[in-house]
């Protein structure tokens, strides 16, 4: 997929699913029982001006101006933008190869399950590198690898009915691979943001629990970007398939265990001469 075909698709997904992203990771929790968004807040010490990259419907924005930073949003869609401006949030609409904001704007730059999906992903390290202060902090959240946290829960039974379901359906239903597979492991994200101006990336996997009621898990799963290209005849027999096989797994308590990991990695701006 092309950058501007990927970027089209972006606002077009976003434009359908208002705040999915916000939705769906705000009510999991680590076993501190801190959601995705709260560990990322918590990454960032000290109050200062933050730029929120793929900022989305402004979740997080509240969440760093309630820790008393100054913080600053910018996303492609300009749904989610309408919604985060709701919020009386400070927000741009803008494409991150290309920030709109001058040289070290920034004390500190997070992004929030986006970041690995980007594409010239090379130049968009370079900008974030540009517009941090020297010694300026970037935390990231990025979607943990397949098979971190796979123990024969919901995950692993969708991954698997939505393999059999893109083998079945036409070429122009499968969603291309999206973002820099580098970003996908610390080695790969090092060599990504070092060659951008950034020291060593500090990284570590947490395992966030989203495990509920059989309809609460199919809306976590069916938030894949995957299922926006199916037919209607596609998705519907994909959770036909899903709400006959996932009933099996419930635990007495009657929740259907579902646990996604996430990367957190975080790292700082080299000063010159370093």
């Amino acid at each position: 997929m092309t950058r501007s075909a990927q970027e089209t698709f972006f606002r077009a997904f976003h434009a359908s699913h208002p705040a999915a992203t916000s939705r769906i990771f705000s009510g999991g929790q680590n076993t501190g029982g801190r959601s995705s968004y709260e560990l990322l807040r918590d990454e960032i010490a000290g109050a200062g001006r933050v730029l929120d990259l793929a900022c989305g419907d402004g979740f997080l924005l509240d969440l760093l101006a309630a820790a008393g930073h100054q913080a600053v949003g910018l996303d492609l869609s300009s749904t989610d933008l309408a919604l985060a401006k709701q919020r009386s949030a400070t927000v741009v609409e803008g494409r991150a190869q290309q920030l709109p904001f001058a040289d070290h704007a920034f004390d500190a730059g997070v992004s929030h399950m986006a970041f690995m999906l980007m594409t010239d992903i090379d130049q968009v390290a370079a900008e974030l590198a540009r517009v941090l202060r020297p010694g300026g902090q970037l935390s990231l959240v990025l979607s943990g690898t397949s098979g971190t946290a796979d123990r024969g829960e919901a995950r692993t039974l969708f991954g698997k009915l939505l393999r059999e379901t893109l083998s079945e359906v036409p070429a122009e239903q499968r969603l291309s691979p999206l973002g820099d597979k580098r970003t996908r492991t610390r080695a790969g994200l090092d060599e990504i943001l070092g060659a951008a101006g950034f020291g060593p990336v500090q990284w570590r996997t947490e395992e966030i629990d989203f495990s509920g009621s059989l309809d609460q898990v199919w809306d976590f799963v069916s938030s894949v970007y995957n299922l926006f290209p199916l037919s209607a005849a596609a998705s519907s027999a994909l959770k036909t398939a899903f709400y006959t096989e996932a009933p099996a797994l419930a635990r007495p308590d009657g929740r259907i265990p579902l646990v996604f990991p996430i990367h957190l990695a975080s790292t700082r701006t080299v000063h010159k001469g370093q």
